[in-house]
């Protein structure tokens, strides 16, 4: 179930209702694994770290922009830096990478409970801060409201088949 859209200039918004708790869909969004399992663009191949717990967390991810085949930029890897973290509520991010200047957008969650159906989710991608660089670029937005919206669907499956649980077992079982 899809609730209304926010789109601005300079920011998307995509809701979605996940027939689960606030707590079970967070997992997913603190892991670094679990960013790689709902990713619909196709562009994150796989992440280096620990699941995130505060601000100021970083994880790595490693890209490949060929899925978007926009960009000649092959494989490379960014830092994702935790900006917002409140537990079971919001998330929020910036990317570090090999481009200079550094580009300045923010992708995030905000969860809201909503009642026996289980956890409103708006994903958000907002590019109102970004360096004058990138924005005399025209470049953005680089995600798509579609892709916004595939990923809110593939969270609510990724939760559904209870993914959190599988890879923290699997995590345990190697450390």
């Amino acid at each position: 179930m899809t609730s209304e859209e926010n789109t601005t200039g300079e920011r998307l918004e995509v809701q979605r209702t996940i027939p689960a708790d606030a707590a079970a869909i967070f997992r997913v969004l603190c892991d670094p694994q679990g960013h790689v399992a709902i990713d619909s663009s196709g562009m994150l191949m796989d992440a280096t770290g620990q699941p995130v717990q505060a601000a100021g967390d970083t994880f790595v991810v490693h890209m490949d922009r060929e899925a978007l085949n926009d960009v000649p930029m092959g494989k490379y890897d960014v830092t994702v830096n935790i900006t917002t973290l409140v537990p079971d509520r919001e998330i929020a991010w910036t990317i570090k990478g090999r481009i200079r200047p550094q580009i300045g957008h923010v992708y995030g969650y905000r969860l809201e409970p909503a009642g026996a159906d289980g956890t409103l989710v708006t994903s958000y991608y907002d590019w109102s801060a970004i360096d004058q660089h990138w924005r005399e670029a025209g470049i953005f937005p680089v995600i798509s409201e579609a892709a916004l919206r595939a990923t809110l669907g593939i969270l609510a499956r990724t939760v559904a088949r209870g993914y959190p649980q599988a890879y923290n077992a699997s995590q345990a079982a190697r450390d």
